[in-house]
């Protein structure tokens, strides 16, 4: 089982605390128009702040290109972070070098500074062990709460820990994230199961191979069941499909067969003839697809079959939607089914993580985010996690 320092055993009073945080929000106008991951990292720089720490904020914020550039600036997100922590937020122009140290030189117990993107220095993206001593030498304590930035191995979120010695500690959110996958996958009551959907299986060939040895049933939904259908045979008229990939569905349906784990299709399905908003529509039988037909949700037998399964399951991970949710009426599937989701959370009948994307934008769609009982904002990191990879700037957390 991994083993992480706690931060609750961490002397921070008086200690310049490196704290890398993932500070790319989007931002329109120079406002932020989302700041969840701010306020999911409030409590830890709060927390750090009241203890007597130094809290030195460090992010990367888009992807500039060989250098500084105005438009990739933290400073316009430096605001949404004093409304949401409630305290002055400083800024430094720089996150290395002597405008960095200037500032941090200029800190008093439980000041909060803001450094400028870690991207505006190329070596970050390299993991350029020079930009990384330089980055812990503003230090005294280094604490990672960005695990949305976690599969990258960049600079300072991992070299920055293996070049240097310094101790490392998980935040709060991280932590959170951390306990929810071994909850899930490590220490889960059973039957377990995983709903996968979105449009491709070619993007989730390593996850359904992973999920397959942990989990008793494996629900799939989206664009690519309709390759799982096509690989049974089934007529699928003009739905998205990667025919080439039909073998390799075939192979998971043989695997969990050899596992002994249900696998779960959609076994109805809403189509149109016409990708769009508030088509003509129709819902039919698997069996019953047309040449000119388009699946682009699961219809109310499946929404039902789905259900029933996910009442007698203890742990569930969800990771994709069931249907094109982004226009409507092709929303309704995965909707009900993050409703009764929410409902058996709530009664403590299931125990209940999703992650991705486009998995957390479909729950907010249906009002239910805060319902369940772990939601990840963490795209890629999420994912390569549910794929049993051992994320670079996790592993550098661990203690030997």
């Amino acid at each position: 089982m991994p083993t992480f320092r706690s931060l609750d055993d961490a002397d921070v009073k008086g200690k310049r605390v490196l704290l890398r945080v993932d500070l790319n929000v989007p931002m329109q106008d120079g406002k932020v128009t989302d700041a969840t991951r701010i306020h999911e990292i409030a409590p830890t720089i709060t927390e750090l702040a009241d203890k007597g720490g130094k809290v030195i904020l460090l992010s990367h914020f888009g992807r500039p290109k060989g250098g500084p550039d105005p438009k990739y600036s933290l400073r316009p997100v430096v605001p949404e972070v004093t409304k949401i922590i409630g305290r002055p937020v400083a800024f430094a122009e720089d996150c290395v070098g002597p405008k960095a140290e200037a500032a941090i030189a200029a800190m008093k117990n439980g000041d909060v500074l803001c450094l400028e993107n870690t991207r505006f220095h190329p070596g970050e993206e390299k993991n350029d062990e020079e930009l990384a001593k330089k980055f812990a030498a503003l230090g005294d304590i280094f604490v990672d709460d960005a695990f949305s930035a976690a599969h990258r191995e960049h600079a300072a979120n991992a070299a920055i820990v293996t070049g240097s010695g310094i101790p490392a500690y998980p935040g709060r959110a991280m932590r959170a994230e951390l306990d929810a996958l071994e909850h899930a996958f490590d220490k889960p009551e059973h039957p377990v199961a995983a709903i996968v959907g979105g449009a491709k299986i070619s993007t989730k060939l390593d996850l359904l191979g992973h999920l397959l040895l942990k989990v008793d049933i494996l629900i799939i939904g989206g664009g690519m069941a309709n390759t799982f259908l096509a690989a049974q045979g089934k007529a699928i008229g003009k739905s998205l499909c990667e025919t080439d990939l039909i073998p390799n569905a075939r192979d998971i349906l043989a695997k969990a067969k050899s596992l002994n784990r249900e696998i779960v299709l959609p076994v109805d399905a809403v189509v149109a003839q016409k990708f769009a908003e508030h088509v003509p529509t129709r819902t039919v039988s698997v069996d019953k697809v047309g040449e000119a037909d388009m699946i682009l949700d699961i219809g109310p037998a499946s929404v039902k079959h789905v259900t029933d399964i996910l009442s007698r399951t203890k742990t569930l991970v969800w990771n994709g939607p069931f249907g094109a949710f982004e226009v409507k009426p092709f929303d309704t599937g995965t909707v009900e089914v993050a409703k009764a989701v929410a409902e058996l959370t709530k009664a403590r009948r299931l125990v209940s993580f999703a992650g991705g994307g486009d998995t957390v934008a479909a729950l907010n769609v249906a009002g239910v985010a805060g319902a369940l009982t772990h939601v990840s904002t963490a795209g890629g990191a999420f994912l390569e996690s549910l794929e049993g990879k051992t994320l670079p700037g996790v592993k550098v957390l661990l203690v030997s």
